[in-house]
C-alpha cells in the first residue's frame, strides 16, 4: 500500500518553488504525491520527475477538463476530438512525469450541465471516446482512473455502480475507475458496498473527508472503509485529496468558500497520521 498527497491543496502547476514543500511531505512519511496536469510541456514534467526522484517521492497524476470546447461526450465530433487531443497531451506529460496512473473526471466537462441526465447518444460517445482514450493511454504506458463525481459537479456518472458498469462495457485494460470517499459520501446509499462490489475495476482511491478538509475530522466511516479496503485485497495508492482557498479558480470550481483546517500542513500531517492509524487497525502494511 502506498500513501499519497494530492498537490491540489497548493497548486495546479508544480515547479521548483515547491521543492521544500515536497521535501516536507516526504519527511512526514508519504510515499508519493499526485501531480496536477493542466498546463506545461512534457519537458517541464520531466524536470519535475527529476526533482521528485531527488526527493524520493513516487507519483501519480490528476487532471480534469473544464472547457466545454473539449467535451468527450459532445454531439460535435470536433469537440470530442479536441478532448482527445487534450488527453493525449496529458498522457504524454504523465509519462514524462514518470507516472503510470492518471485519475480524475476524464470522461466529460467538469461543471457543465444539460439540465437532464445523460442521453443515450452521450453514453454512446462516452464509450467510444473512452475506448479511443484507452488506446492512447496504452501507447503512453499509462492507466486512466475515471472518477464518479457528485451531482453538483457532473451529470454523466454520479455513482460507482454507474461508472463501473460503463467501465466494464468499455472493456479496455487502460480504462479503470477510481473511488473517492467524498463523492461516495454524497451519492452512495451504501458507500462501503459501492467500493467492495466494484473493486475489480478500481485502480485508485482518494481519501477525502466529507468537507474536503483534514481526513479524520469529519463523518466519513473510516473504520468501515479501511476494513473494506483490507478485505478486498486492494494494494495500491491511498491518496489524500483536500482543498483550500489558496487557488481562487480551483476553490470556485470545487465550491470551497471557507477554510477547512488551520493550515495545509495540518491537513497533510494529520491526514497521514490518520491513514496510518486506520491501516494499522485492519492490518494493512505501508510500502
Amino acid at each position: 500500500m502506498k500513501i499519497g498527497m494530492c498537490m491540489f491543496l497548493w497548486t495546479t502547476h508544480i515547479g521548483p518553488e515547491h521543492e521544500s514543500l515536497l521535501a516536507a511531505i516526504k519527511e512526514t512519511g508519504f510515499d508519493g504525491v499526485e501531480i496536477p496536469v493542466f498546463e506545461g510541456t512534457p519537458a517541464h514534467f520531466q524536470k519535475t520527475a527529476k526533482m521528485l526522484d531527488r526527493i524520493g517521492l513516487e507519483r501519480t497524476a490528476v487532471s480534469a477538463m473544464g472547457d466545454p470546447a473539449m467535451n468527450l461526450i459532445s454531439a460535435d465530433p470536433t469537440t470530442r476530438k479536441a478532448g482527445l487531443d487534450f488527453m493525449d497531451w496529458a498522457l504524454e506529460c504523465t509519462a514524462a512525469l514518470g507516472a503510470t496512473q492518471i485519475s480524475g473526471p476524464l470522461h466529460s466537462t467538469l461543471g457543465q450541465f444539460s439540465g437532464e441526465g445523460p442521453t443515450e447518444a452521450e453514453i454512446g460517445h462516452f464509450h467510444e471516446t473512452q475506448r479511443q482514450l484507452g488506446d492512447l493511454a496504452a501507447g503512453h504506458g499509462v492507466v486512466v482512473g475515471l472518477e464518479a463525481l457528485n451531482r453538483f459537479e457532473c451529470y454523466l456518472v454520479n455513482t460507482m455502480d454507474a461508472l463501473c458498469g460503463h467501465v466494464r462495457k468499455i472493456n479496455h485494460p487502460n480504462i479503470t475507475a477510481m473511488y473517492d470517499t467524498f463523492h461516495a459520501n454524497i451519492e452512495e446509499t451504501d458507500p462501503i458496498g459501492a467500493l467492495t462490489r466494484n473493486i475489480d475495476v478500481i485502480s485508485h482511491i482518494h481519501i477525502s473527508e466529507n468537507d474536503r478538509g483534514a481526513p479524520g475530522r469529519g463523518n466519513i466511516p473510516w473504520a468501515e472503509t479501511f476494513e473494506a479496503i483490507a478485505q478486498t485485497g486492494y494494494d495500491d495508492w491511498l491518496t489524500i485529496e483536500a482543498f483550500g482557498r489558496g487557488l481562487p479558480d480551483l476553490a470556485a470550481a470545487t465550491k470551497v468558500w471557507r477554510d477547512f483546517a488551520d493550515s495545509p500542513e495540518q491537513v497533510y500531517r494529520e491526514g497521514y497520521a490518520h491513514i496510518r492509524a486506520c491501516m494499522e487497525k485492519v492490518g494493512l502494511n505501508a510500502q
